[in-house]
């Protein structure tokens, strides 16, 4: 019997729509960094401790440039 794979959210930003407000860096201080212009430098996959905060994050985004994906084990791109 084969086990289904694990399915894990991993955090994205759109580049293009974010302006470096750094709002999000603020609200998920554990999961985003900021470049020095701003930016933000996002966490790869989440563990489950951390999705609360992400989520967090992608709602407090005024650009919206910020959501989280489900990528399933084995497939990390």
């Amino acid at each position: 019997m084969s086990r289904a794979p694990e399915v894990t959210q991993r955090l994205r930003v759109d580049p293009v729509a974010c302006e470096g407000i750094g709002l999000c860096a603020q609200v998920a201080d554990r999961l985003i960094e900021l470049d020095r212009w701003g930016y933000p430098i996002v966490a790869g996959d989440l563990d489950r401790s951390q999705v609360k905060e992400a989520r967090r994050a992608v709602r407090a985004c005024p650009r919206r440039a910020l959501w989280l994906e489900e990528t399933a084990e084995g497939d990390r791109r």
